[in-house]
Formats: C-alpha cells, sequence, structure tokens
C-alpha cells in the first residue's frame, strides 16, 4: 500500500475569501485563479467528493486520471501530487492532506451504476452524474460558459477508499477519513472546480451516511505572486 503523506496547512479558515458549506447531493463549481488555495473538509467523515478539474480557459482541457497516475506513479493522491490535465498541463498541487490517501479509479455513481450494481429498484435515487449535470447546467446559465454533460469525464473521489487488489480488482471499502481531515490544493494555472458532494447510500464508503462538505479559498500568498503571474 503507498505510502499516505500527511502535512496540515498553514492557512486560517477566517482568513478564506470563500467559505462554502455544501450538503450532500450538491453541486459546487467556482473558479480558482493561478496561486490560490482551496481546501475540501470532510466536515462529519467518510464523506466522499466527487470532483473534477478544468482549465478555466479551455474545458476540453480537463484533469486527466490517464495522465496524473502515470506521472506520480501511484494510483491515489496524496500530499506532493500534481493533478495533470488532458493536455500535459499542471493544473493544481495538492499542498496539504491529513487523510492521507484519495482514489482516482472508482469514479461517478450514475442512477445506471446503482441500478446495476446494487438493485434495478435504485436507479431512482439521485447520484453524482446527476448532481455534476446539475452544477453544469446552472454554471453555464450563469456565466455563458458552456459546460454539459460531454465535459463530465473521469473524476478524482476525496476521501473515498477504493483499494486495488493484486488481480485488479476495485473493492469499495470502508472511509478512511475523520471528522474535520481535509485536503488543500493550490491551483498552478486557472482552473475550474466542479464538485458532486456525493449522495450514496449503497455502499461504505461514506458510511451509508452522506454529510456535508466545507470548500475554502485563499488569494495566493505573498511569496507565490511572483510566480503566478
Amino acid at each position: 500500500m503507498p505510502e499516505k503523506i500527511i502535512k496540515t496547512s498553514p492557512r486560517l479558515p477566517e482568513d478564506a475569501i470563500v467559505s462554502v458549506t455544501v450538503d450532500a447531493g450538491d453541486p459546487f463549481v467556482h473558479e480558482i485563479r493561478a496561486g490560490q488555495y482551496v481546501r475540501i473538509v470532510d466536515l462529519e467523515g467518510n464523506q466522499a467528493v466527487d470532483t473534477l478539474f478544468y482549465n478555466a480557459h479551455n474545458y476540453a482541457d480537463r484533469y486527466s486520471a490517464q495522465d496524473t497516475i502515470r506521472e506520480q506513479q501511484n494510483i491515489y493522491l496524496t500530499t506532493g501530487t500534481k493533478l495533470i490535465s488532458t493536455e500535459r498541463n499542471v493544473l493544481l498541487t495538492i499542498v496539504a492532506d491529513t487523510c492521507g490517501r484519495h482514489d482516482t479509479l472508482g469514479g461517478a455513481c450514475s442512477c445506471e451504476s446503482n441500478m446495476v450494481r446494487y438493485d434495478l429498484e435504485k436507479r431512482s435515487m439521485h447520484a453524482c452524474r446527476q448532481t455534476f449535470l446539475k452544477g453544469a447546467i446552472d454554471w453555464s446559465q450563469h456565466t455563458g460558459h458552456s459546460l454539459d454533460k460531454r465535459d463530465l469525464t473521469a473524476n478524482i473521489n476525496f476521501f473515498m477508499n477504493v483499494p486495488v487488489t493484486p488481480a485488479g480488482q476495485l473493492t469499495f471499502a470502508d472511509g478512511v477519513s475523520d471528522a474535520g481531515k481535509y485536503v488543500e490544493l493550490r491551483a498552478e494555472m486557472d482552473t475550474l472546480i466542479a464538485v458532486s458532494n456525493c449522495p450514496q447510500l449503497n455502499n461504505p464508503c461514506n458510511a451509508y451516511n452522506p454529510t456535508p462538505i466545507q470548500i475554502l479559498i485563499w488569494n495566493a500568498d505573498e511569496a507565490d505572486k511572483s510566480i503566478h503571474v
């Protein structure tokens, strides 16, 4: 099992320029400027936070699970991980992480996958693909920048525990996070973040109890401003 790299952040919540609580099943979409920091906080523990990242000036250039895994030579994300885009840009770097491991392979739950994985009657249950789509539609209507179903590709599952067996099988296990744990990232370029706070009730990734998260954003540190200009 790859080593977890635990690191805390010096940034204080009261200094954040954005502080938002996102309920389970809700989306959050926001632009993060180069040099800014974004922190995702697991408020009550074991909550899976499905997240997509895009180049804020070209949504076709978005987080690539394949390129990130290949460049890091690690299927899990933790402190120091650079999130690579489809055009080989570094979108963000994880600069602090008090959980230590985040999933790149489990994907986002959908009505169809709920039906196939669990039961035909589960198809009507709310799922992350729906939440992503709602966030994309709301963002497009609000900004005039088109983000739609075609842009919903492979995502990160922050705080989610998806062990991989020696045979290569994915297993959805109990979460490894706890109340108050967080992951913090620095934007290396202007980046759009899209979050679906997972409402999943059918597997133990969030202890069968979806809960709210908090998202905090800080301006660039003075030391970073000369780099990100």
